[in-house]
């Protein structure tokens, strides 16, 4: 399986942390929140990833080379990080759509364990991850969802129907891969081909078409928009950590 992850904007909502520094490059305890990724992927056999660059794409370059181990990593440049959203970084990395495949936001961290349930979900054709949580708001990605297919998936659904989030991680398998980028390339051909998020052209796939759900309900995860998710991330991973000496010892 090949990962595809999503890196090429700045992240303009966290202010002077990504001065002079994308946000997949801000530390973590030690580690950048890209190596985190690539370190997750190598924990579940993840052997190739793709990651799309942008903003400040000369920096995300060298931190890949200063790697040691962990998966083949290749990058993309997408040019029009600034005024295309990441159906734009999907649309330049389409060539990689295919066979089984992951999609990841670059700004998601994810555990070991969540990484492993979504790598040995064998479930054919495409299936996005979710979680569950009590209440919902105007930033997470609602899902509406049921017996395990994706009924709408958007930022703005009405709560009154919304039963899940999306934590940004689709897998592709058996024709998905393919199947996506076909449509990502006729979403690009429209007149808001760049304005829109990928997820829409997933909603819009689950109209007329199987798409399917992972509920990872319980498993540890966090998304990296604001500040504040700065330092919850950071007390997320530092107990990764630790767990990590425990088990080692």
């Amino acid at each position: 399986m090949k990962a595809i992850i999503l890196s090429a904007g700045q992240g303009s909502r966290l202010g002077h942390l990504v001065d002079d520094r994308p946000k997949c490059l801000i530390d973590f305890n030690g580690r950048s929140l890209l190596d985190r990724q690539l370190d997750t992927l190598e924990a579940s056999g993840v052997e190739e990833a793709v990651v799309v660059t942008g903003f400040h794409d000369e920096l995300v370059s060298e931190a890949i080379a200063a790697r040691s181990g962990g998966p083949k990593v290749r990058t993309i440049y997408n040019p029009f990080y600034k005024v295309a959203d990441n159906t734009g970084s999907l649309f330049m990395a389409r060539d990689e759509l295919a066979g089984d495949c992951l999609v990841w936001n670059g700004d998601t961290l994810v555990s070991n364990a969540l990484m492993s349930r979504v790598v040995g979900n064998d479930r054919a054709g495409i299936c996005v991850t979710i979680d569950r949580k009590d209440s919902y708001d105007e930033d997470d990605m609602k899902v509406v969802e049921a017996a395990g297919r994706l009924k709408a998936i958007g930022k703005r659904l009405d709560l009154g129907s919304v039963n899940a989030e999306s934590i940004g991680l689709l897998a592709f398998r058996q024709g998905g891969a393919e199947r996506f980028g076909e449509a990502i390339e006729r979403a690009m051909r429209t007149p808001e081909g760049t304005t829109i998020w990928y997820l829409r052209v997933i909603n819009q796939m689950a109209q007329s078409s199987d798409i399917w759900t992972l509920d990872i309900d319980g498993e540890e995860w966090g998304e990296v928009d604001f500040p504040a998710d700065v330092e919850t991330a950071r007390a997320l991973t530092a107990s990764w950590d630790a767990a990590k000496k425990v088990a080692a010892a």
